[in-house]
């Protein structure tokens, strides 16, 4: 969620000041990048994934500051709910056994917390969303007890003026209100960093669009949520939902949502920036005293801190991240569209495929995007939401006679974008061995048609036919999803149903 805030108060006179900042940010950021003052290229990616805390009866718990207290580390931060934690991962550099070494890093991590929440009958859940979540674990009174989350909240309801609509079509109809931002903190998602040059970053971010609906085909992890079956990833549409500060007038005249997709390939990460001053009004108009085109000046790098702040509001699925490190500035594509989980091995694989993928459709020579309306890329990245591995996407098609086809997300993957993968893995200087293991998850889960939201909707099913009532189903299907999870094999090898004897009606 970014820097911390101190909550308070804002009158008439901030968001103009905010605002007139910004210009002096962008302006700033528009110098740094004609002076070419940015890092050079150090191929570092970085990981943060959301976790949930929940009891062993499969029941969110509200524990985050108690079990953040016994962590006592600072690779582990709350999240925007008390079931809510994250992890960092400090940054690699992408070659060699980089995915082995993170997936122990990881593991060791993860157990470590694990083992910390069980001290107050909580533990680590990897999951998309939380199957057992109720509305009434969605209030306000549940938000974590940090200042940023509050003046978040205040600032988006106020902007809305009215309660929350969630109206969420799919295997079952969702249709609620809420009187807050709290229902976005049942989506616990995976962040991929990858540092880019800015002459790199329009192809990077490009490539991370074009191929967003085919990383959650293969790896949505959300089927439900208050004890319906929604989209096989149902992340998205609850994100936008709960955060969307129109008013249904504003939505019929066009105004975008704050959590989007995008609309336009670019050609420069100002492009996006620029977007952000000129489309949406500031939620924590929060002023630095530094001024970035002093520093500038001075020879420093700026912070560029409004910027960075309004940034932070913008819930775009492929973020730009501008930093500084040691004094120089720096281009991050962050990449915000998988769910957690199921595994460490899943998330690692996930990761080794995007990182592939992107590198290789970077540095095609006819890029996709050039090929592919980007409006047939957003209505891929809905069709993978919606139906997850059984998604059927719009690609260019192979060949001279050009044009796009629509074609099943697996044969996609597997055909296509697995070699890609392979060749952008091999690019980076990844051990064979590990390239070769992590991409076999993925090809695996294209064979069996299963990924993370597959299991759990089928292991539901299987309870319900067995005579559990839906409520048990769901908590039963979730302390089955998290001994698995914990035994640590991939998703696509996990057995349906559920292991233990069930009571007959």
């Amino acid at each position: 969620m970014g820097e911390k805030v101190a909550a308070g108060q804002f009158d008439l006179s901030d968001r103009q000041r905010y605002r007139d900042k910004l210009r002096r940010c962008l302006t700033g950021l528009e110098r740094l990048l004609a002076e070419k003052r940015f890092d050079r290229p150090k191929n570092l990616m970085g990981l943060e994934i959301e976790l949930n805390l929940a009891g062993a009866d499969g029941m969110p718990r509200m524990l985050n500051a108690q079990v953040l207290e016994r962590i006592a580390s600072r690779d582990f931060q709350t999240e925007l709910a008390m079931f809510n934690l994250e992890v960092n991962i400090a940054p690699h550099r992408l070659q060699g056994r980089v995915f082995d070494r993170l997936a122990e890093e990881l593991r060791t991590s993860l157990a470590y917390a694990d083992r910390k929440a069980r001290e107050v009958d909580a533990g680590i859940v990897m999951i998309g969303i939380l199957p057992t979540l109720d509305r009434d674990d969605l209030v306000s009174s549940n938000l974590s007890d940090v200042d940023r989350y509050t003046l978040l909240n205040d600032q988006i309801v106020a902007a809305r003026g009215e309660d929350f609509s969630l109206d969420i079509d799919g295997v079952e109809h969702l249709r609620c209100t809420s009187k807050s931002i709290a229902p976005e903190a049942a989506c616990t998602s995976v962040q991929l960093h990858l540092q880019v040059t800015p002459a790199r970053f329009p192809d990077v971010w490009n490539a991370a669009q074009a191929v967003a609906a085919a990383q959650i085909a293969v790896g949505a992890n959300s089927p439900f949520l208050f004890g319906r079956e929604l989209w096989r990833e149902s992340r998205p549409p609850l994100f936008q939902q709960s955060t969307d500060t129109r008013p249904p007038e504003l939505q019929a005249q066009g105004v975008r949502p704050r959590t989007w997709f995008g609309e336009r390939w670019i050609t420069s990460a100002f492009d996006l920036f620029e977007e952000n001053l000129r489309y949406f009004p500031a939620l924590l108009p929060i002023c630095d005293d530094e001024d970035p085109l002093e520093a500038l000046d001075k020879g420093r790098a700026p912070s560029l801190a409004e910027l960075v702040l309004h940034n932070g509001t913008i819930y775009r699925w492929n973020r730009p991240v501008y930093g500084v490190a040691d004094g120089v500035p720096h281009l991050r594509v962050e990449n915000r569209v998988l769910p957690a989980g199921p595994t460490v091995t899943d998330v690692v694989a996930n990761a080794a495929f995007y990182y592939g993928v992107v590198r290789a459709l970077a540095e095609e020579s006819r890029p996709v995007w050039s090929r592919l309306p980007f409006e047939a890329a957003a209505a891929n990245f809905d069709a993978a939401c919606k139906h997850g591995i059984d998604a059927r996407l719009t690609w260019p098609r192979r060949g001279r006679y050009g044009g796009t086809t629509e074609v099943d997300a697996v044969a996609l993957v597997r055909d296509e974008l697995l070699p890609l993968a392979e060749a952008g893995l091999d690019a980076w200087g990844i051990e064979p061995a590990d390239r070769d293991l992590y991409l076999g998850v993925i090809e695996e889960r294209c064979r069996r048609r299963t990924n993370g939201a597959s299991w759990q909707a089928a292991t539901f099913h299987r309870a319900l036919e067995q005579g559990l009532p839906r409520d048990a189903a769901l908590a039963a299907t979730t302390r089955r999803y998290r001994a698995l999870m914990e035994q640590g094999d991939p998703v696509h090898t996990w057995p349906i149903g559920l292991p233990e004897p069930v009571p007959t009606a």
